[in-house]
């Protein structure tokens, strides 16, 4: 399912002209996405690929985010994912409330691709052993995506904006809700 991003009205970008996603649940634990650029690449701060390995405040600088919440669910999941490969998960009990890292993780599968003025990360997320994550029930996401320009400006992106500044983990950032995977 591919799904529009939208801009923070208070955080104008001038090198993305618009931001994608397809997220989809291929088996019952596991997500998949793609995020799609398209813009001036060469106008944006990318950090360059090295080795994958979980690293922590990626969100300081191009980043795109995943968070999952269990359907009826207080708790929910923050994923970092960066071009450069890097990545952090997080476990909040609430909003913005009891976070700690995500253990019981399997590292995600994260590739990177440019061609002319796209440019693409695709991420594989392996949730089975979350705690709260249940593989039979419906997921609610959020979706988002921090740009760093080259000057340093960043803009945000999401699914929804709520009033205000960019807040990713308000309830309202969490649009989109996924289904169970089908299990036969």
């Amino acid at each position: 399912m591919r799904i529009a991003l939208k801009l923070h009205p208070f955080t104008p970008c001038d090198a993305i002209t618009r931001i994608d996603i397809d997220a989809t649940r291929p088996n019952p634990a596991n997500l998949q996405l793609r995020y799609i650029l398209t813009g001036d690449l060469s106008a944006l701060r990318l950090p360059s690929p090295t080795t994958t390995a979980r690293a922590d405040e990626l969100w300081r600088h191009t980043c795109f985010e995943a968070f999952v919440q269990p359907s009826a669910q207080r708790a929910y999941y923050e994923f970092n994912l960066s071009p450069s490969t890097r990545w952090a998960a997080y476990r909040f009990d609430a909003y913005r409330a009891g976070m700690r890292n995500a253990d019981n993780l399997a590292p995600p599968a994260i590739e990177i691709q440019f061609k002319d003025d796209i440019f693409e990360l695709r991420a594989r997320l392996q949730l089975e052993g979350l705690s709260g994550v249940q593989s039979d029930a419906a997921w609610r996401l959020g979706l988002a995506t921090v740009i760093e320009e080259a000057s340093g400006r960043k803009s945000y992106w999401a699914l929804a904006h709520p009033p205000g500044r960019p807040d990713f983990h308000h309830s309202d950032c969490f649009a989109l809700e996924i289904p169970a995977a089908n299990t036969l």
